[in-house]
């Protein structure tokens, strides 16, 4: 593995640094600013060896398989968060730094990174970035594999989560999605909370086992959930997990958390109570659950999460702090 410099330098190096694009081509904004996207990229001077404008997300994990081969130094995706947690599965551990042109609906990964979310501004952050090195985690299914491509081990970028939002990843019309983004979510969490059922989960870290009751619970790497900011120290490099439920088994509690998460994540602390930061955790439930891993269902409860510290290489903006 090279060094962060010595990485930095191949990207930069005119003419000799091998970069790669891959655009998803399908996710809400990225059929709409593709065009856009490839001609400020030029204008940047930013050059090729493979272009990827991608119109089957099923083929994304074959496509970055077939990219790595190329050894390219840099890889930018453009796409939304499934999509970027697709690239970081694969490049993780690797010697090859990933760029972001953040295209889709909430965009976590890249706000977790501190990244413009404009178009203009993620192609300038590439031109004068730095290669930092941030943390990724890692999943683990111990029941029944369910969906996913009955996958039971997982690179994961943002978050593993358990309750309504499953539901509601499985349920959100993509056409509302289209059209009115983030809030199609929350109309679709609203709907679906009148008949969603509690459930009670074990959760084992830091040699403590506690038992919580709830609608939802979530294990967060990045710093952000649905587009807003978990805790004001939350951060992708702080070398922690974040466990946190949204409420208690009653409806009104779990909607009266997300508005508080919603309007008060910026100025919460991960030290607060609220909070439970580790480097591992195992999650069961009774009877066994779907687990959202990124926005793709991948398995079922009891579940294995760790933090790999420094596992992957992504291009950010000079102020962003890497530890």
């Amino acid at each position: 593995m090279r060094s962060k410099p010595e990485l930095q330098a191949a990207i930069r190096e005119p003419g000799r640094g091998r970069a790669v694009l891959v655009v998803n081509a399908r996710s809400r904004r990225g059929r709409r600013l593709y065009p856009k996207a490839r001609r400020l990229l030029r204008e940047a001077g930013m050059d090729f060896v493979k272009v990827c404008p991608v119109t089957d997300p099923s083929r994304l994990g074959e496509l970055f398989a077939d990219v790595l081969a190329l050894e390219p130094d840099l890889i930018v995706v453009g796409g939304g968060d499934g999509t970027i947690a697709e690239a970081v599965s694969h490049l993780a551990h690797r010697d090859v730094a990933l760029g972001v042109l953040p295209l889709g609906t909430t965009n976590n990964f890249a706000r977790s990174l501190e990244l413009p979310l404009d178009l203009p501004g993620a192609v300038r952050n590439l031109v004068e970035g730095k290669v930092a090195d941030v943390d990724v985690g890692w999943f683990e299914s111990t029941g029944d594999p369910q969906g996913g491509g009955g996958e039971d081990e997982h690179i994961f970028a943002n978050m593993v989560s358990l309750g309504l939002s499953v539901q509601v990843a499985e349920h959100v019309p993509h056409n509302l999605k289209r059209f009115l983004g983030r809030t199609a979510y929350g109309l679709t969490a609203a709907w679906l909370l009148r008949r969603h059922t509690p459930f009670r989960a074990v959760i084992r870290a830091n040699g403590e086992t506690q038992e919580v009751a709830t609608h939802q619970l979530n294990i967060a790497n990045g710093a952000h959930h649905s587009g807003q900011r978990i805790a004001r120290d939350a951060s992708p490099d702080d070398r922690m997990l974040a466990v946190y439920r949204l409420g208690d088994e009653r409806r009104l509690r779990l909607a009266g958390a997300t508005v508080r998460h919603v309007l008060t994540g910026q100025w919460r602390s991960l030290s607060e109570d609220a909070f439970l930061t580790t480097g591992e955790v195992t999650v069961e439930t009774d009877p066994p659950m779907a687990v959202d891993v990124d926005g793709e269902i991948r398995g079922r409860t009891p579940v294995r999460i760790k933090l790999h510290g420094n596992a992957l290489r992504v291009i950010v903006p000079d102020d962003f702090l890497d530890t």
